[in-house]
């Protein structure tokens, strides 16, 4: 049996010198047939990425996360703060689903969903590689004088990336105020809007900080993410591994020699070309086994299989495989605790499901004034209230009333009799409430108030109206 990786890498990290300094990556481009499906993949994530604070179902836009408001659209439905438990399942749940997508397939949302990935992967490096060249180029331009040639690779390089990251800025900034304000504001000029526009440029700078410098080490430093995946991965999980009962064998890994045969020889298929070291867009070695850095982006399984190709050895030494596939050849169960992922999944699913049918349009609260008690007027007893209506629908309510059911009563609104709550928008004010002292049976009672538009009952809320203890 060949012998696991010296564990020592594990006390550093690709990109972080001997001395402790920053050491920057250069990875060859990649290509081939899991980079093509990325790029399928992540142009589609970009599109939807962008387009998603413009698109509206309903009126209300398809996802916004208005943290100032606290407003939230996810899929189009409209979260207020009285929403917020529902918000929090959803969040639940796409916390829940990752970490079964994990304890399943590894780290593969880095590699192809996350949106840092797709854009530093699929945009940045793109731009770079069209500019600056491949790995070989890059390093001699980074080694290279301050002359004209380098001076005007990197400004276009650094212009383009500043464009770029303004414009991610204002997309960011339409998940946030809606794309709607910030449309009005562009309109309106940024004299208008100095506040906007200083946020506007503190997202530009973080988002071109991020891209052109700090890069790889938002994956490797900054995202909790890394981290979680320590704790969720096992022998089973899947993940973007290097086959090293294949590579190593008996005599370990050796230069490709035509002359020689390797099956007799005992040495391994890896030929230490150190492509897959080459082409990692995080500075790793695969080779070494599963490590917090990799994001299994899969450049390394497009580099190996042109490799072995070339030297007419099997593809695949290096692929989307468990521990558990390599070294015993066992085939991939679901196992225990994957069943026990998707059963509080599917649970977590069906009660958000449940919440959402039962969620309302509009939602009147009335509440007794703090403080106040009751009063005597004649033969009544009066309660003064508080009311509150908020309408979720994109519909302007323009004839709201109060009834008051169940009890003879009367109900006045302080103000005019009639209300309007405008869309999205919310109305409150002051009611009081008398009733006949005879049908009062105890000192406190249970009312139904009835809120409705026109003649259409829009909603009903309760509350407690407080009156003198009855005598018999």
């Amino acid at each position: 049996m060949s012998k696991l990786p010296d564990q020592a890498f594990r006390d550093t990290i690709g990109t972080i010198d001997g001395e402790g300094k920053r050491k920057f990556i250069f990875p060859k481009k990649p290509s081939g047939k899991f980079y093509e499906y990325r790029k399928w993949v992540s142009y589609f994530l970009l599109i939807v990425l962008i387009a998603n604070p413009f698109i509206k179902i309903n009126g209300n836009q398809f996802m916004m996360f208005n943290i100032l408001e606290r407003r939230f659209n996810i899929f189009g439905f409209p979260f207020w703060p009285q929403d917020f438990y529902i918000f929090v399942l959803f969040m639940i749940v796409g916390v829940v689903f990752v970490i079964l997508f994990t304890v399943i397939f590894g780290r593969i949302f880095c590699g192809w969903i996350c949106p840092q990935t797709i854009f530093l992967e699929m945009v940045f490096r793109r731009i770079e590689y069209w500019i600056e060249g491949d790995r070989g180029a890059q390093i001699r331009l980074s080694k290279q004088e301050w002359n004209a040639e380098k001076i005007r690779k990197k400004g276009i390089k650094w212009t383009i990336f500043l464009l770029i990251s303004f414009g991610i800025a204002n997309v960011f900034l339409a998940y946030l105020i809606g794309s709607d304000t910030l449309i009005e504001m562009i309109e309106e000029g940024p004299a208008s809007h100095w506040s906007t526009l200083i946020a506007l440029s503190i997202f530009t700078g973080v988002f071109y900080f991020v891209f052109v410098w700090f890069r790889e080490q938002v994956c490797i430093i900054a995202c909790p993410y890394g981290r979680l995946q320590g704790v969720l991965l096992d022998n089973k999980s899947i993940n973007v591994a290097y086959d090293f009962v294949r590579g190593e064998k008996e005599a370990g890994r050796a230069k490709f020699n035509k002359q020689e045969d390797r099956a007799t020889t005992g040495k391994g298929d890896c030929i230490d070309c150190k492509q897959c070291v080459n082409v990692c867009p995080t500075g790793i070695d695969i080779r070494n086994g599963t490590q917090l850095e990799c994001v299994n982006c899969t450049a390394c399984i497009d580099e190996c299989d042109v490799i072995m190709e070339s030297v007419g050895l099997p593809k695949g030494l290096i692929r989307y495989a468990s521990e558990d596939e390599i070294e015993k050849k066992a085939a991939f169960k679901f196992t225990p605790r994957m069943k026990g992922y998707t059963a509080i999944l599917a649970i977590l699913v069906g009660v958000l499901i449940g919440l959402l049918f039962l969620r309302t349009d509009v939602e009147a609260t009335i509440l007794r004034l703090p403080g106040q008690l009751f009063q005597h007027k004649g033969d009544n007893i009066s309660n003064v209230f508080t009311y509150k209506i908020i309408n979720k629908t994109n519909n302007d309510f323009k004839e709201i009333h109060f009834k008051l059911t169940e009890l003879k009563g009367t109900l006045k609104v302080v103000g005019s009799q009639t209300l309007s709550v405008p869309k999205q928008g919310m109305k409150s004010g002051t009611l009081f409430i008398e009733i006949p002292q005879y049908l009062l049976e105890s000192d406190k009672t249970k009312l139904r108030i009835e809120v409705y538009n026109g003649d259409e009952k829009i909603e009903t809320s309760t509350t407690t109206f407080l009156s003198p203890r009855s005598f018999d």
